[in-house]
């Protein structure tokens, strides 16, 4: 036999020999050398097949790319030039992003029901809203706010400059190009609340009344907003342990009533704990810091204005 043969650090080694020295079996040698990654570089005077030391090298790649999850057909053409390994990585990276997408949704609609005991159905609703691609979550999320914000300056009809514009951008979702998996649990428990009719006719009030606050302010400069007055005037009260009939409470339900004299009926809307929710979860989705609840205060408030105020009084529209 060639003298390269019987020793390792000659110029050629048999197959054997180079599966000694990568770890592979000469089956998996033998199937890369007939499928041409890996040719032999001459025969021995038997006829077996000698390799050379770049057989290493290629193998080792060979090795590395298959791990990663590299087809036979792209390896073949990055060992014969066709393709660099810069192109082949790129490509395979890309898969695997959307492989890695995949497994997120799939771990968060399974999570979701879980937790949630879901039906058959709802999990499979569940399912098609996380799939959803990007130009469908915000054509999704667009027939939401031009539901609730119809007619007003928020609306996609009138988008313009003013405040209801940052009040639409405030109420919409923007889910990063690679969420975590509570933000597409989030996400598909905020789409399932915009399509709750009731939810969009409660968000459909508060815009109105939004709106009317905005025309009544025009003219005598600017009005504290509703929740940050009642956060500032029930929160004391609250803290020092006065329930909402007690005499104490008559000086903050006066001054509510003084802020807008259709107060309870505005609280009520803003008081829905799906407009809480929705906050909550806008926040997990777009990465912002959790809200802090004013459900206490907001409950405070309701309940003392519904103790003060006679029926038909100036609570009612």
């Amino acid at each position: 036999m060639d003298g390269g043969m019987n020793d390792p650090l000659g110029p050629l080694c048999s197959i054997g020999e180079l599966a000694r020295r990568t770890g592979l079996t000469v089956k998996a040698i033998r199937f890369y050398s007939d499928r041409g990654i890996v040719p032999p570089t001459g025969r021995s005077p038997a006829g077996y097949r000698l390799y050379g030391a770049d057989a290493l090298a290629r193998l080792d790649l060979v090795r590395t790319l298959r791990d990663l999850g590299v087809g036979l057909p792209d390896i073949r053409k990055v060992v014969a030039g066709e393709l660099s390994l810069c192109e082949v990585a790129a490509a395979h990276a890309d898969a695997l992003a959307v492989q890695i997408r995949t497994l997120r949704l799939r771990h968060a609609v399974l999570t979701a029901v879980a937790r949630r005991d879901s039906s058959p159905e709802e999990m499979d609703l569940m399912h098609r809203l996380a799939r959803l691609s990007e130009d469908e979550r915000r054509r999704l999320i667009d027939d939401f706010l031009d539901s609730v914000f119809a007619g007003s300056a928020g609306s996609a009809a009138s988008a313009g400059s003013g405040a209801f514009v940052g009040i639409r951008r405030s109420f919409t979702p923007e889910l990063p190009d690679n969420p975590e998996p509570e933000q597409i649990a989030a996400w598909v428990e905020l789409a399932e609340l915009s399509q709750d009719g009731e939810f969009r006719a409660v968000v459909r009030r508060l815009v109105a009344h939004l709106e009317a606050e905005q025309e009544g302010a025009r003219g005598g400069g600017p009005r504290p907003g509703l929740v940050p007055t009642v956060r500032e005037l029930v929160g004391p009260v609250l803290a020092a342990g006065i329930e909402p009939g007690d005499g104490a409470a008559a000086p903050v339900v006066e001054a509510l009533l003084a802020h807008d004299v259709h107060v309870l009926t505005r609280l009520e809307a803003v008081n829905d704990p799906r407009r809480e929710r929705y906050t909550e979860l806008l926040a997990v989705i777009n990465g912002w810091p959790a809200p802090e609840s004013v459900a206490p205060v907001l409950d405070w408030a309701v309940e003392a204005l519904r103790v003060r105020e006679p029926v038909g009084g100036p609570g009612c529209p």
